[in-house]
């Protein structure tokens, strides 16, 4: 699939609003995630009620994107920027994402298109909610904290809106009971703050946030790996 094949990131719609299709995915989703997987969230009480957002968080594996997806409130819809060149090559997969939205494509080799902070900026105008792995990629094991990328701190420093952050544990590795932790943080907020500033303090925050990880052995059968499940 040529770059040239990508669908332009507006293109894909933005809105503060949850559409029915995604309604209906949530309803299905959740059940199934707590059928799979035991959710310890600690601090939602921390997400803001009223006006918009951005979420970071830790990256260990693909649950990530689903249990921020499915925690947090319905509305503000949650958009996560995130490479399609192979999703679009999936069609049940992207016609999924096409008609449940909140999706921003980013592609590698065009890395500082305009067409990308246009769109993320239009969705933080129009009250949409937006997530980011500030680390870039996948950590590389459960408790460690790669490097933070400053994007995150750009959009919300122009849009002034609050960082909210969120630390995982117990997604790098996965199998049907594992137990999950969530914990949301107290937001940041950019006033005051440039660029490398709220980077290193949302960094910092994340860090602090992060439990310690227990492994819980239990029987044979509930070790059943998922982790490459997507």
């Amino acid at each position: 699939m040529t770059q040239a094949a990508i669908p332009p990131a507006d293109l894909l719609p933005v809105s503060r609003k949850a559409n029915l299709p995604y309604r209906i995915v949530r309803l299905v989703a959740i059940p199934l995630l707590h059928f799979f997987f035991r959710f310890d969230v600690e601090g939602l009480g921390n997400v803001p009620r009223t006006g918009t957002y951005m979420v970071i968080a830790n990256h260990l594996n693909w649950l990530d994107e689903f249990s921020l997806l499915m925690l947090l409130p319905i509305e503000p819809r949650l958009h996560f920027l995130a490479n399609p060149t192979i999703l679009v090559t999936r069609r049940v997969q992207w016609f999924l994402v096409r008609s449940t939205g909140g999706f921003v494509p980013v592609v590698q080799g065009r890395h500082g298109d305009p067409a990308l902070f246009r769109h993320v900026d239009r969705c933080l105008e129009v009250g949409g909610a937006v997530a980011i792995f500030p680390e870039g990629n996948y950590g590389h094991a459960e408790g460690e904290l790669m490097p933070f990328k400053k994007g995150f701190a750009h959009f919300a420093i122009k849009a002034k809106v609050p960082v909210v952050p969120v630390a995982l544990a117990g997604t790098k590795d996965l199998w049907f009971g594992k137990r999950i932790r969530v914990v949301v943080g107290e937001p940041l907020l950019p006033a005051g703050h440039d660029a490398d500033s709220l980077t290193a303090a949302a960094y910092e925050t994340v860090k602090g946030l992060m439990p310690a990880y227990r492994d819980q052995p239990g029987r044979k059968w509930f070790r059943k790996k998922l982790t490459n499940l997507f």
